[in-house]
């Protein structure tokens, strides 16, 4: 079955700092291991969590993904250094003892700033609104499986065509809770949409090739408005099993930050 259900969540909270992942955080790659998306949004929440005062905006996020991100119960260890303007979080994800994941936030004071009314703006095409796509998000080579790709996240083609190698464009929203009983923040939907980068923008086909991301670097000038996260995403790859992609990162309003990750690739 691939529907959701109203308990349905990726991960649901446990005693000492734990973590149990269930099927909704499954990948692409390995049916044991996550989806990229998964943890980086379980990060994103452990970093936003670690700011007890009110006002902090997370402004990047850098995931380094250790090894493959089992499912069942993870471990969590926050170190929180705290600053006037600027704060950094240290985060860890363990399974078993052994590390699978860390990352380094950085969130800053929101102030409000009054800016120049003719303020430059990036050079950035605009993509087609979410409710003007209707082309179901579908990568070619993925499996069609109850997963954090095919369940847990809806997506719509903006640009691009899927089924062909090349740069692509797809909005992205989160159908369940990221953590079960707590809503989705702007930082989470955009971190766990982020990661969707390397399988939009695709030119390797992934019946003959691994291309999974070894990390994802976010960064966000303002957080994201409304459910639907914009992905523009292009892949370059080179001859010795490394490749990245970049992606420009888009709400109902425009572009609000980018994302890059590095590739490892293999042939199956």
């Amino acid at each position: 079955m691939h529907e959701i259900t109203p308990a349905d969540a990726v991960f649901t909270p446990e005693e000492g700092h734990g973590w149990r992942a269930g099927e909704l955080a499954r990948g692409p790659w390995d049916a044991r291991a996550q989806h990229g998306g998964a943890p980086c949004g379980l990060l994103a929440h452990l970093a936003e969590a670690a700011m007890e005062e009110p006002g902090w905006q997370l402004a990047r996020l850098t995931v380094e993904l250790v090894r493959p991100v089992p499912l069942g119960s993870l471990r969590a260890e926050v170190t929180p250094e705290a600053g006037r303007t600027t704060s950094r979080v240290g985060l860890v994800l363990l399974a078993d003892d052994k590390v699978v994941a860390k990352a380094h936030a950085l969130l800053v004071r929101a102030r409000p700033l009054a800016l120049p009314d003719d303020l430059p703006q990036p050079a950035v095409a605009p993509l087609r609104p979410p409710e003007q796509c209707t082309d179901a998000l579908r990568i070619p080579g993925l499996p069609e499986a109850r997963s954090f790709y095919y369940t847990a996240v809806e997506g719509r083609v903006a640009g691009g065509t899927p089924g062909a190698p090349g740069p692509g464009a797809a909005w992205l929203r989160l159908k369940v809770p990221l953590i079960a009983g707590q809503p989705n923040s702007p930082a989470m939907r955009a971190v766990a949409a982020a990661d969707f980068g390397n399988g939009i923008g695709w030119v390797l086909p992934a019946e003959r090739f691994n291309f999974a991301n070894a990390d994802l670097t976010l960064n966000m000038a303002r957080l994201p408005v409304g459910e639907w996260i914009g992905l523009d995403s292009a892949s370059h790859i080179g001859a010795h099993g490394i490749g990245c992609v970049v992606s420009q990162l888009h709400d109902a309003h425009g572009p609000f930050g980018m994302a890059t990750q590095t590739l490892v690739i293999a042939a199956r």
